[in-house]
């Protein structure tokens, strides 16, 4: 029995990169929140919310990177020079959150309210560098001899800025619905105040960057059947069975806007994650089997086959205890939080 090696790393790094971006998500989209809370009492029932799980939740970076340049690692010499800015930025909000997570609990006074805001400015950095580097992804890379051929700054275009701007407000809708999902009393009252503007925000620029994918990019386009060359075409055949990925974003919006202004507590939650799970879906459509859009695909970037089937091993041990942890570490504080009596079930 042969396995298709290849095709089950470009896999495992699909499915790490979308749990890196569901669970990080929502703790950026807490930090993103943090302006808009009422007190210092709020912010740290915020923290709390996501203090017992955000070490992990990071850890889905690491084997989406990771496993890009152990696993394709030609794709990874390309697409590092390509978005190195980007990925600085990232990484340099990242560091930022999570130095300020930790020194805010220790900090008093005037030290506390300057991490309050490094935490809040780390999440939006790190929110809006991922943004980049995703625009830059999907616009494509220019590539010659298997060599990344562009300028350093071709990430940086309107599309790529619209797209950091919708997943800054996705974040936002993720940690808003988080929050409801997890805090009771006023805090919650606010979340669902939050949550229902996220929603409007994301419905905003999802259509934006869905509408400007298209015109922009005509190869995308020509994967879901349409062709705006010569005005309007549509190929039916094409684009009916594709339809279920944008209703499943729909039904994800509606969930969250009917169930958030109801103050439901877990329902919104959901259907964010919904909208996620489309988006990622309709990034699939637009540039699979390519893992450097649009001049080299999973196959060709490759490592030897002796290689990817050793790592295999390793990583078959090492996932299910990753998936076991997480699994329990969320269980374990599964309950609500509030500012006196901390987490209860």
């Amino acid at each position: 029995m042969t396995f298709d090696l290849p095709l089950i790393w470009a896999g495992l790094i699909a499915v790490a990169v979308l749990l890196y971006v569901v669970l990080d998500g929502f703790d950026l989209g807490v930090g993103i929140l943090f302006p808009f809370a009422k007190s210092p009492g709020e912010r740290d029932v915020m923290m709390n919310t996501i203090a017992p799980v955000w070490d992990g939740n990071e850890t889905w970076l690491v084997l989406g990177g990771g496993g890009l340049l152990a696993a394709f690692p030609l794709a990874y010499s390309v697409l590092m020079p390509a978005l190195y800015l980007p990925v600085l930025l990232m990484l340099a909000g990242l560091i930022l959150r999570g130095v300020a997570f930790e020194f805010r609990f220790r900090a008093r006074n005037r030290g506390r309210k300057f991490w309050t805001q490094m935490f809040a400015g780390g999440s939006i950095l790190t929110a809006v560098a991922q943004g980049l580097i995703l625009g830059g992804f999907i616009q494509g890379v220019t590539v010659e001899s298997d060599r990344f051929a562009g300028g350093p700054f071709d990430w940086f275009t309107p599309y790529t800025l619209l797209v950091a701007a919708g997943l800054v407000a996705g974040y936002a809708l993720l940690g808003s619905t988080w929050l409801m999902m997890k805090t009771t009393d006023n805090l919650h009252g606010d979340a669902r105040r939050w949550t229902v503007w996220g929603a409007a925000g994301v419905t905003a620029l999802l259509a934006a960057v869905s509408v400007a994918t298209l015109v922009i990019h005509p190869r995308i386009a020509a994967r879901w059947g349409i062709d705006l060359s010569d005005g309007l075409a549509v190929s039916m055949p094409t684009l009916a069975p594709l339809l279920l990925i944008p209703v499943l974003g729909l039904i994800g919006l509606g969930v969250v806007f009917v169930m958030g202004r109801k103050g439901s507590h877990r329902w919104p939650f959901a259907g964010a994650l919904l909208v996620f799970l489309s988006g990622y879906l309709g990034l699939a459509v637009g540039f699979a089997p390519y893992v450097v859009p649009y001049a080299i695909d999973y196959r060709q970037a490759a490592a030897p086959d002796n290689a990817l089937g050793l790592m295999l091993v390793g990583t078959g041990i090492i996932l299910p205890l990753i998936l076991l942890y997480t699994g329990w570490v969320y269980y374990v504080f599964r309950g609500k939080i509030d500012e006196e009596a901390g987490y209860h079930h």
